[in-house]
């Protein structure tokens, strides 16, 4: 007859006030060869409460082999509070057998990580011993059903649905607590002032004078040098294309070879504007002329605010490189369609024809900003990511454990941002051009035309050829930060995969493309249909970190910088688009923008997106136990060194600048989108 076994299990209750719970815990200890039935845990003087453990001695009546999992079930007790509680770890030790004749030895111990909240109501939660590894590595096969059973639980709790027709999908909630306490958080942030934006709600008409706007600014700005800096230059051409470069959307200005076909600009009207005794076809062949081409917007209906039509374009604007560095506007046609009522103006021209012109380009490129380079390519690319890893890649998984950190605040913070920001009554449906009928359509529009190469930071420069631009911060410190990522990825990458063949065998890592693709962008995208090689889940795992943090940081924290003065950043147009030159006087530049109630509406909801979390976690530090040792400290200890460097040299140049660029600094930038 087998003889019994026995083992110390301690069950550490992680430290924090909420942690603890009333609850009764069931622990099973699953083995090899069999398993233990459920024993109760806090029972009689032992009590899980915060900081503490909880000792339970335990005896089989047979050998369980070798001991692969342990299972825990909370209890809600009748009477008492229904609380979640949060598990550090689970301590296994087995006993030598006291009944031979041998020597007792030390216990032979096994860590069971937990580092999760467990409640009631979602049933069993099973925590296995030793390192990360991938499916085709699993030795036991419970190992291998406990996956299949994980993720098979998953894909049943963590559902897509439409929230766009030809965009991403999102997760099908209801509200914010579905998400459970592991996938839900508090942003907790510095209150922004907003009293003296409130009292303007009722004024429903235009400013009376940009007198009346500075007053708003004064309050609004005072201590914003960027913010003073812009009100202070806005009218000039150079800071327009700096602006364009290293304001809040850096990915929209491109470089041209050929003109456009609809851009009817000619040798004679561009002459003034390009490099002495140099001619436009010249300038093309040097690469020195840009383009912003807003033709997404063209067709897209525009919003009615305060009872009013308001108006969108869809300019196309060419900008040339002199050979003082700097980047300046030469033309800009308002609508797609050439003709006599859509002139092109230039800086010639007299007036305040030219101010206006640009005043349309930024009205067009806060539209494009808000809900394509940053909800579409941070938010949407995050929660696209993350219900796809939910539901693919088990925790076990090593990319599982990499991405999560940087994805999981992305559920409820795009669940609240659907709710309010984008819904009926929200910011966008009260007070911004692309209001509640365009949304849909620009949306759709940008998910089909994205392509996977344009979310790459290397070959997104590259494409547009931007990445020499001696002024173009974002582009030095986007790609300085992609590197350092993609190097930690790849590192990362390594230790788990051996070879390529290993990353067409990895079943799970297939489906989670899979997933990605399926409810994602378009077969038109360029996104991979399978990732065949370590270096192609190294490029597409460095996208996503970087997306749902440096790209973030880079246009959501940089906003409220540029749209404090309300004209340099429109959310809406209040008269249409002129049809001809010279009718504009500098009077009535102000019943072109956003009336008094929907500017102050517009800032208030910047200011409260910009503000920083007090408690913010920074790019590629992690609090999960996982990271604290063996090989994953050892790569988060390189890549924070190299980031912390990179901090470093950001600081230093801008010491230098008039104008700082401090937004993709890593030890600013958030490890997730987590506003």
């Amino acid at each position: 007859m087998a003889s019994c076994q026995e083992f110390e299990v301690t069950v550490h209750t992680s430290p924090g006030l909420p942690c603890g719970t009333f609850s009764r815990l069931w622990l099973n200890l699953i083995g090899s060869e069999g398993e233990t039935p459920p024993i109760a845990v806090n029972e009689g003087d032992r009590h899980l409460l915060p900081g503490s453990s909880c000792l339970v001695l335990v005896r089989t009546k047979a050998p369980l082999g070798d001991l692969l999992l342990v299972r825990l079930r909370l209890e809600a007790r009748i009477g008492f509070p229904d609380l979640d509680w949060h598990c550090s770890l689970v301590e296994v030790c087995r006993l030598a057998d006291r009944g031979g004749t041998e020597p007792e030895k030390d216990p032979e111990c096994q860590v069971f990580l937990c580092d999760q909240w467990l409640r009631p109501a979602e049933g069993d939660v099973e925590l296995r011993s030793g390192k990360l590894c991938l499916l085709q590595d699993e030795t036991e096969e419970k190992l291998k059903q406990q996956r299949l059973r994980h993720l098979q639980n998953q894909q049943k709790i963590i559902r897509w649905r439409q929230f766009v027709a030809g965009a991403p999908q999102c997760l099908d909630l209801r509200s914010v607590s579905e998400l459970g306490p592991n996938l839900s958080y508090t942003h907790r942030s510095v209150p922004a002032n907003l009293r003296h934006l409130k009292g303007f709600s009722e004024r429903a008409e235009p400013w009376t004078s940009f007198t009346e706007l500075e007053t708003l600014f004064t309050h609004s700005a005072k201590h914003n040098s960027v913010a003073s800096f812009v009100k202070a230059h806005w009218e000039e051409d150079w800071y327009f294309g700096y602006q364009c470069l290293n304001g809040c959307n850096p990915l929209m200005v491109r470089q041209i070879r050929d003109l456009p076909a609809n851009l009817p600009v000619t040798e004679d009207m561009l002459r003034p504007f390009l490099s002495a005794g140099s001619s436009l076809q010249q300038e093309l062949q040097k690469g020195t002329l840009f383009l912003l081409d807003y033709e997404i917007l063209d067709g897209v209906p525009a919003n009615e605010v305060n009872g009013k039509p308001t108006y969108l374009s869809a300019p196309l604007c060419l900008l040339h490189l002199n050979l003082q560095g700097q980047l300046r506007p030469i033309a800009i046609q308002l609508q797609q369609t050439p003709g006599i009522r859509n002139p092109v103006f230039l800086p010639s021209d007299p007036g305040c024809d030219w101010l206006l012109a640009k005043l349309w380009v930024h009205s067009a490129d806060f539209q494009v900003h808000q809900l394509v380079s940053h909800y579409l390519r941070t938010h949407m690319v995050g929660e696209l990511s993350c219900g796809a890893t939910l539901r693919q890649l088990p925790p076990p998984h090593p990319l599982h454990q990499l991405l999560m950190p940087h994805l999981r605040t992305s559920l409820q913070i795009n669940f609240q941002a659907r709710a309010t920001l984008l819904a009926a009554g929200g910011v966008f449906d009260k007070a911004v051009g692309c209001g509640l009928k365009a949304l849909p359509v620009l949306l759709s529009r940008a998910s089909q035309r994205i392509s996977y190469r344009s979310l790459c930071v290397p070959e997104d420069l590259q494409l547009r050829g931007v990445e020499a631009l001696p002024n173009s911060f974002y582009s030095q410190d986007a790609r300085k930060v992609w590197d350092a990522l993609h190097r930690f990825v790849l590192r990362w990458v390594d230790v788990f995969y051996s070879a390529d063949v290993e990353v067409l065998q990895d079943s799970e890592l297939q489906m989670w493309i899979r997933d990605i693709n399926t409810h994602g962008f378009g077969p038109g995208s360029g996104f991979p249909e399978a990732l065949q090689t370590k270096a192609e889940v190294s490029q597409f795992v460095t996208m996503i970190i970087f997306s749902c943090s440096a790209l973030h940081a880079a246009v959501n924290f940089s906003q409220l910088d540029f749209a404090l003065w309300i004209p340099n950043c429109p959310a809406s147009m209040c008269r249409p688009p002129p049809q001809e030159k010279g009718l504009v006087t500098e009077d009535e530049l102000l019943h072109f923008l956003p009336d008094v109630n929907t500017s102050c509406r517009v800032l208030s909801a910047l200011m409260l997106l910009s503000q920083p979390a007090v408690d913010f976690v920074p790019l590629c530090h992690y609090r999960e136990a996982l990271f604290r040792e063996g090989a994953p400290r050892r790569l988060v200890e390189e890549v924070q060194a190299e980031l912390k460097q990179i901090s470093r040299d950001i600081a230093e140049r801008n010491l230098h600048l008039e104008l700082p660029y401090p937004y993709l600094s890593p030890e600013r930038t958030d490890n997730s989108v987590a506003i």
